[in-house]
């Protein structure tokens, strides 16, 4: 007999709500007197709300130097090319992942070339790193999607050997930790403060942090229109600056971060506990040398659209990260890749549920019976 469907509560659970998420610890009132102190100092580009955010970011990653730029594709496309990565060259990224990563390595004229998520995984498979490497690698960039780390000593048993720089896609994993360092203290990484990330601006704005002192001079120099002297131009640069506004209303909310972090592990762990054992539902996995920050918490399923419908029913919103795999985009319809089955079925099969710190523990409850209720009483 099929159980009653469960009540649609009063309360529907939003995927990502921003105003939620700034009533928390009151933070809306120290983001608001953020803006005012930057809207009353007449200084909006380039001014102390930045520096001192580069200083503070820096030292949140564990790292020496961080470079605020007008987004996060910004931040990947600039790190590129101040490593000299242009036309002719390969960026080796992954597979499945949010074109962003694919897009950077166009602007440059480089070529992307995808490699396979692992078995049981979202991220870039290391154990096929060395078959996609041409002598025209000119940099891997691996991607911690979702906010879980990528095994980066598995990368650097393949990059390194062969001098190839790592660019991290840290765009999800603002707080995250590979066994016990920060992502972002290691090699050169690229953030987005796209405002539904860990740590969001009110607006598009992004960062590189790097321990490279020269690599991050050339950044400041590629986003300010190749200029360090007012109307003198040493290269061809752009203009992607974070503005002061973004910069203080991220100051605001960076001391919250590893509190909302650890709020966000807490209901992935109740997903994970509360899903476990539903056929044809599977959740992520968490690898030992991992502590990821739950950007998204993405399950699988092969009957996706039944089980959203079903959610929505119950009142709970949930999302798709990525509904089209990249290579299959219009935007590479003209480029011919090797076949990524594994990329295809993921962008068939992922399903986001509603993740953030401002979700109450009724709320999680709501979100493991709808899909329960989905998952044992139909076809799903």
């Amino acid at each position: 007999m099929t159980a009653p469907a469960p009540a649609r509560p009063a309360r529907v659970v939003p995927f990502h709500d921003l105003r939620d998420l700034h009533a928390l610890d009151d933070v809306q009132a120290e983001i608001d007197a953020a803006v005012l102190r930057v809207s009353r100092s007449g200084r909006y580009l380039l001014g102390p709300e930045l520096e001192a955010f580069e200083e503070e970011y820096a030292r949140y990653c564990e790292n020496e130097h961080c470079v605020g730029v007008g987004s996060g594709l910004a931040a990947l496309e600039l790190t590129l090319r101040a490593l000299g990565i242009g036309a002719g060259d390969e960026v080796v990224v992954p597979g499945h992942t949010y074109i962003a990563s694919w897009l950077a390595v166009s602007a440059t004229g480089a070529r992307p070339v995808p490699v396979e998520p692992a078995a049981g995984s979202y991220l870039i498979d290391p154990d096929r790193l060395a078959a996609a490497i041409t002598p025209r690698t000119k940099a891997v960039m691996p991607v911690h999607l979702y906010g879980h780390p990528v095994d980066l000593d598995a990368i650097e048993a393949v990059t390194a050997p062969r001098g190839i720089p790592v660019v991290e896609d840290a765009a999800q994993a603002h707080g995250a930790r590979y066994k016990g360092r920060r992502i972002g203290s290691r090699y050169v990484a690229a953030f987005s403060f796209y405002p539904g990330k860990n740590l969001g601006a009110l607006g598009d704005a992004g960062a590189v942090v790097t321990s490279d002192a020269e690599l991050a001079g050339r950044i400041r120099l590629l986003r300010n229109y190749g200029s360090r002297e007012k109307y003198r131009h040493e290269v061809h640069g752009t203009n992607s600056r974070l503005d002061e506004m973004q910069a203080a209303a991220l100051r605001a909310k960076l001391p919250y971060l590893d509190a909302w972090n650890a709020r966000r592990g807490t209901i992935a762990a109740r997903y994970t506990e509360g899903l476990s054992g539903l056929p044809g539902v599977v959740p992520p996995a968490v690898r030992s040398w991992a502590e990821p920050v739950w950007h998204q918490y993405v399950l699988r399923t092969a009957h996706r659209e039944e089980l959203r419908q079903a959610l929505t029913g119950a009142g709970v919103e949930s999302l798709v990260h990525y509904p089209i795999a990249v290579h299959r985009s219009g935007a590479y319809a003209r480029t011919r890749f090797v076949p990524l089955p594994r990329s295809e079925r993921l962008a068939a099969e992922v399903l986001s549920l509603p993740m953030g710190p401002q979700l109450i523990a009724r709320d999680a409850e709501t979100v493991i019976a709808a899909v329960r209720h989905a998952t044992e009483n139909s076809h799903v």
